[in-house]
């Protein structure tokens, strides 16, 4: 099988001749693989990076993770984008004129110019403050224009005729509806938003959905093969599974309803904490789950998870990338990849893969080693 069938047949939840072996690699990684380059692409260079090391790619495309509304102006609706280094650190601003007043979104990173695309930042002043930035934001936010749909489109027959049968596509969207909500507002005031102001959370986030489920359409009808969701910032860490049921669930499982109902996968990255939200997700009605982290970067168990829920979701991950893979033996490693992949391999419906993204000065011998043993365990 080549890569892309083997990933489908997974996704079909058949079984493939062997586990997939779907590592994330993104510019970090990609800027540290390929040192020569000025420039790299999660697509383009990640392809080529599974060629080389031989694994099967899952593209982590973040082309339309930014809203078209912070990209460009509308009609009443004026973007200002400026930036500045700072400290070594690289700060975006972006600000938002309308004839109602201006919104304002603030985030920083470490910077580096090579890898700042791939790089979290942290945000220091958000968009929707109180209820007057809202009440703005809902009554200039812009629709979709025929250009950013265009985008999608093209965009998404190029990224297949650079995969080809390496791998598929997975271009993330703009997250889930609570990670974007998080992004917009401070999450100290959203986590208690539902208790201290019901209506003004509800109107938020109903009004984020509206948003996502329509930009998730139209991504959804596009040639690419599955929508990624990120929802780390509801973990377990910080919320039960009552709390992500009643006041998370609704919403996001109406952005992965519009893209299972496309016709395309659907995809929840939480790497972290998420132990007791695994029946949640269940609900939610993913296809796939990444990933099953363990600690120190999650709580998860992948014997326990594949016990529990292994029938009914598609697990992908568990090879500690951080403490584990840039430290350990080769002979450690054979050994932990081929205890994982026997726990995870039995009955399909697993993904080998590393807990999160591939970091940069992970020993390439090392990584060399967790494909060869993944090929040879993971065999059905």
């Amino acid at each position: 099988m080549t890569g892309r069938e083997r990933l489908l047949c997974t996704l079909q939840r058949q079984i493939p001749d062997r586990v997939p072996i779907g590592l994330f690699v993104q510019e970090e990684f990609l800027a540290y693989f390929f040192p020569d380059r000025k420039k790299v692409d999660r697509v383009i260079e990640g392809t080529e990076c599974a060629r080389i090391l031989g694994f099967d790619i899952i593209t982590r495309s973040h082309q339309f993770s930014v809203p078209y509304f912070l990209k460009k102006s509308y009609l009443n609706w004026e973007v200002e984008h400026k930036s500045e280094i700072k400290n070594g650190n690289l700060y975006n601003m972006v600000t938002i004129h309308t004839p109602k007043g201006t919104l304002k979104q603030v985030e920083g990173m470490p910077y580096n110019e090579k890898t700042s695309a791939g790089t979290h930042a942290a945000t220091m002043e958000y968009l929707i403050k109180d209820e007057r930035d809202f009440e703005i934001f809902q009554k200039y936010i812009p629709k979709i224009d025929g250009k950013s749909i265009k985008e999608m489109k093209e965009n998404a027959v190029q990224t297949q005729k650079t995969i080809g049968d390496t791998g598929i596509s997975a271009p993330w969207g703009w997250c889930g509806v609570y990670n974007v909500a998080a992004t917009y507002r401070n999450l100290q005031d959203l986590l208690i938003d539902p208790y201290t102001n019901k209506d003004f959370y509800e109107a938020y986030m109903a009004m984020l959905t509206k948003l996502i489920v329509e930009n998730t359409e139209y991504l959804a009808d596009t040639d690419f093969d599955c929508i990624g969701i990120q929802g780390n910032i509801a973990n377990s860490a910080m919320i039960g599974p009552e709390y992500f049921d009643r006041f998370i669930l609704p919403y996001e499982k109406q952005v992965v309803d519009v893209i299972r109902n496309a016709g395309k996968y659907a995809l929840y990255h939480n790497c972290g904490k998420a132990k007791v939200l695994q029946n949640s997700y269940v609900k939610l009605g993913v296809d796939i789950w990444e990933t099953i982290a363990e600690h120190p970067q999650g709580d998860n168990n992948l014997e326990e998870a594949k016990r529990l829920i292994g029938d009914k979701l598609i697990l992908s991950g568990n090879l500690d990338q951080v403490e584990f893979l840039k430290k350990a033996s080769l002979t450690h490693i054979e050994e932990r990849v081929a205890k994982i992949m026997h726990i995870g391999k039995p009955g399909g419906n697993y993904i080998f893969a590393c807990s999160d993204y591939l970091e940069r000065d992970t020993p390439l011998e090392s990584i060399a080693k967790v494909i060869e043993v993944a090929k040879r365990e993971g065999k059905y």
